[in-house]
């Protein structure tokens, strides 16, 4: 195939189907979907913002995952929506980048706040009487900073190696730019390249996995010396949400992206990153809201001020 990278100005983003009807039918579901991520997460951020119950470490990082979602939801989901309904199927080359570079870096930086919160969660569970010494504000601040920090730079690092690559078409068999896709694009994949994406993984799947199962390793290594079941319950109830979250979104990230690129099925994997990159926003807030009594009193107490005034 003739080597046309130079001359790649735009990319067409194929989608899911070119069946009108079913087109109207995505748009609007993700245009429910999306209404329901912006709802969800802002009303959980400004619980967290103005309610004094939650002045504690687990909202701030619940809350930073709430903006994060939000701002990740954003980058896909209105640009899904308008390939549906719109004859043009083109991005930019610059639009791609874009949408890859702040994908990216949203992506790696919830692999860290996951981490990160996995260890608040160890903290408070094996050490309760130094929580709030050892989880402080700064340190909270510190943690989400260096998590948005290892993240963009990590995706600086993946896109300007993934838009240098020489591409021999430009249509994308996905509803926006990924990574398997692009790289089903390329005519050649350098050594260096394979090396890359391997460090990035590394550093922004296996290492964030490490230390979120050594902090539940240590967590269960605690509650099991609690005496009374009704303490080990209630140890194990702060911890269920974060598990979810942590499955649903680790699992997802493992099967895109940990696998040989001879090995993707790009119909298959459209539903994974339909999964990871507009349900999986929309359902943090309610893993997070439904099974916490503390979110759940302070929405019962907004409801009720919003009633009075």
């Amino acid at each position: 195939m003739e080597k046309v990278n130079h001359t790649v100005t735009e990319f067409i983003l194929v989608g899911f189907t070119t069946d009108p009807v079913m087109q109207l039918v995505l748009f609007v579901l993700f245009l429910l979907i999306y209404c329901m991520t912006v709802m969800g997460n802002i009303t959980l951020i400004v619980l967290i913002c103005t309610d004094s119950q939650l002045y504690t470490g687990m909202y701030f990082f619940i809350g930073n995952l709430s903006f994060l979602d939000l701002w990740y939801s954003s980058v896909y989901t209105p640009k899904i929506m308008l390939t549906c309904i719109s004859d043009d199927k083109s991005i930019s080359f610059a639009g791609c980048l874009a949408q890859f570079l702040f994908s990216a870096g949203l992506a790696c930086t919830e692999c860290y706040l996951l981490a990160t919160m996995a260890y608040d969660r160890y903290i408070a569970i094996s050490k309760p009487l130094l929580y709030t010494q050892v989880m402080s504000p700064r340190l909270s601040s510190y943690l989400v900073a260096a998590s948005y920090t290892g993240g963009f730079i990590n995706s600086i690092m993946i896109t300007s190696e993934t838009f240098t690559l020489t591409f021999c078409g430009n249509v994308i068999d996905d509803f926006f730019c990924d990574l398997p896709p692009l790289v089903k694009l390329a005519c050649d994949v350098k050594e260096s390249y394979h090396v890359v994406v391997f460090f990035i993984l590394v550093t922004n799947v296996m290492a964030p996995s490490l230390i979120i199962l050594s902090s539940y390793l240590f967590i269960i290594v605690t509650i099991l010396r609690i005496q009374s079941t009704q303490g080990r319950l209630k140890a194990f109830s702060t911890c269920g949400s974060h598990l979810t979250a942590v499955t649903l979104y680790y699992g997802s990230i493992l099967y895109m992206y940990s696998r040989p690129s001879t090995s993707y099925s790009l119909q298959r994997d459209k539903i994974v990153s339909v999964f990871c990159t507009v349900a999986m926003p929309m359902l943090n807030p309610m893993i997070y809201s439904f099974r916490n009594k503390d979110v759940k009193d302070a929405l019962k107490k907004m409801q009720d001020r919003i009633r009075i005034s």
